[in-house]
């Protein structure tokens, strides 16, 4: 691979202007649970097994409402750029980026539920048919969720995904690692040749954004951090922007 002269990564502040609350502001996605549970307990593998009706009602409110949002002008900004992202809403795609690494998972897809290492084919997923008229209660979505990701009621009289039939939300959760399903192999190639890596609105609170910032080490690799409020890195060769993602893009293109 010829070098990278610059890779973006991304987090959820580029999709903000498109209407889509970042994850830990004070309205954002982990600081809405469930009726019992917190986020980090929802977002779990270990929930999806033993819950999963539960589950995928929180996923469907709380993701799947932002599934017909529009790319911004970030999006189209970076749509040229080698990108690796944070963010699940495909909004890169839509913006015409058609080689970006979406490393925690898409909105759009779903896969066969089954062990984490397992070879897996990634299936479109076709939300508007849950509930195509948005009138049904809670009950009755949970039922065309349950068709739709194809989990049967157990022996127990309780919902049960069953390994090699059942599908699950093509989605990095909180108790599962990256694999190559998520490109993994892939993101960390890029690192390795970039020459510069652009961090953009993200809170590097994430394995991929330690994993980039140790490979920056290592090969003494200039790092940009754009976020109105920067975190900082203990780290020589940091440039700060203490900017919204729009506001550096439109700094880059004067």
């Amino acid at each position: 691979m010829r070098n990278i002269k610059e890779l973006f990564i991304t987090g959820a502040g580029v999709s903000v202007d498109s209407g889509i609350p970042t994850f830990r502001g004070n309205d954002g996605f982990w600081t809405i649970g469930s009726r019992n549970y917190t986020p980090q307990e929802m977002a779990t593998r270990l929930m999806y097994e033993n819950h999963p009706a539960e589950f995928l009602l929180w996923y469907y409110k709380r993701f799947v409402s932002f599934r017909n949002v529009i790319p911004n002008e970030v999006h189209h900004w970076l749509s040229k750029k080698k990108l690796i992202t944070q963010n699940i809403d495909g909004l890169d795609g839509k913006a015409g980026n058609h080689d970006f690494i979406p490393i925690h998972g898409r909105l759009d897809k779903s896969v066969i539920f089954d062990d984490e290492f397992k070879d897996n084919t990634q299936i479109d997923t076709d939300w508007e048919t849950i509930d195509p008229q948005k009138n049904l209660n809670d009950e009755e979505i949970v039922k065309a969720l349950m068709k739709k990701f194809k989990i049967p009621y157990s022996e127990g009289g309780v919902y049960k995904p069953v390994k090699g039939l059942s599908l699950k939300p093509f989605v990095l959760l909180f108790d599962e690692i990256y694999t190559d399903l998520y490109r993994i192999s892939e993101a960390q190639h890029w690192m390795e040749y970039a020459k510069k890596i652009i961090f953009i609105g993200t809170s590097f609170s994430v394995n991929i954004t330690s994993i980039a910032l140790d490979i920056c080490i290592k090969n003494n690799v200039p790092i940009t951090v754009v976020d109105p409020k920067p975190v900082l890195i203990n780290y020589d060769r940091v440039e700060y922007h203490a900017l919204s993602a729009l506001e550096y893009c439109k700094m880059r293109e004067s």
